[in-house]
């Protein structure tokens, strides 16, 4: 699976973790940055590269990370087809997968240590959507949302 990353200073020495953390773990990684430390860069310019690439089946899901995890998943979920969500506990890094087809994973790197969020993120990559009819139609309604002209 190829697994995209994004993070901005908040989330930058975690960054660092995770990408070997997956390539440990087999994944094929591919980093949109940031790619140095900078104080002052914009979570924006990095997670919506990330989407983007979900987005166009580049990458088949992402980790976005920032100091609390909001912007990443705020920036993400503006790019039609990405369903991000902000996870910092167990429960919801599967069943976010399962019932609701989560492609981004958001965690605050500010908020949790890392030793959590590998846990996080192993659990988010090996869960797999259900399928099930209702998860679909929601889905379905949610992808109407994106399509419509406002």
């Amino acid at each position: 699976m190829r697994i995209g990353i994004a993070a901005d200073h908040g989330g930058f020495m975690l960054k660092g973790e995770v990408a070997e953390f997956l390539r440990g773990k087999g994944y094929e990684v591919q980093d949109f940055g940031a790619f140095q430390m900078e104080s002052t860069d914009d979570y924006p310019d990095f997670v919506i590269p990330l989407a983007r690439a979900i987005a166009l089946g580049t990458v088949e899901r992402g980790v976005a990370l920032c100091g609390s995890g909001v912007g990443a998943s705020v920036a993400a979920n503006k790019v039609p087809g990405v369903r991000a969500g902000l996870i910092h506990d167990s429960f919801s890094a599967h069943q976010g997968v399962e019932d609701d087809d989560m492609n981004v994973l958001c965690l605050g790197a500010r908020v949790i240590g890392p030793s959590l969020a590998l846990e996080l993120i192993d659990t988010f990559l090996t869960a797999n959507f259900s399928g099930a009819v209702r998860h679909k139609r929601r889905l379905a309604k949610l992808h109407a949302l994106e399509i419509e002209h406002i």
